[in-house]
């Protein structure tokens, strides 16, 4: 009596389907770890800009270029919608390349209930974003003023020391948007109790 024969044409095809899923599986894992570095790769090159978690990082050389002055200017603005004053408490500031520094707005909301701001930067030229990490600042998260208060809003940043050598000068800016949902959110419940209430 002959042994089985263990070479059939359908063992051949089992093994050839789970080789084939571990090639896609392996082929998928790869790919999924170079989403990342290709994302990366897209925002510098293409958009411009630097991932926030990069920008945050130290500068490339590690160390300060003391040899070199950058001029920084600041400007701040809002939009029509939010009736508040902003701008920045300093013009323009001289600055070492990899050195950390601390610059600062001043945001006051001029009307009579709590409203809820974002910020929007926005640094030029375009080619310089990539070199102007914001290590701090007011436009991470949503900033709430209430009625007529005031507050000084800083920001600390480092300039990159492989900022091309032609740019001298950056322009950081800030555009200050009214969020309406939080705003809406914020308002509500004074809204409420300020109605009339019936009697009973």
């Amino acid at each position: 009596m002959n042994a089985p024969d263990n070479h059939t044409p359908d063992n051949g095809r089992k093994k050839f389907g789970v080789g084939k899923m571990v090639g896609v599986a392996l082929g998928a894992f790869v790919f999924t770890f170079s989403l990342v570095p290709l994302y990366r790769i897209a925002c510098e090159k293409v958009f411009g800009v630097r991932l926030e978690k990069e920008a945050a990082a130290a500068p490339r050389d590690g160390g300060a270029n003391t040899q070199r002055t950058v001029t920084v200017v600041f400007d701040g603005g809002v939009n029509s919608k939010l009736p508040w004053d902003f701008e920045p408490q300093q013009a323009t500031m001289q600055v070492h390349p990899g050195q950390q520094y601390e610059a600062s707005y001043f945001a006051r909301n001029t009307s009579d209930r709590a409203i809820v701001g974002n910020a929007v930067p926005s640094v030029a030229p375009a080619r310089a974003s990539g070199y102007f990490s914001k290590t701090e600042c007011f436009c991470f998260t949503a900033q709430e003023l209430d009625a007529g208060e005031g507050r000084a809003m800083p920001v600390r940043f480092i300039v990159d020391p492989a900022l091309p050598a032609d740019v001298n000068t950056i322009t950081l800016s800030y555009t200050f948007f009214k969020n309406d949902a939080q705003t809406a959110q914020l308002n509500a419940p004074k809204a409420a109790s300020s109605l009339p209430h019936a009697a009973p």
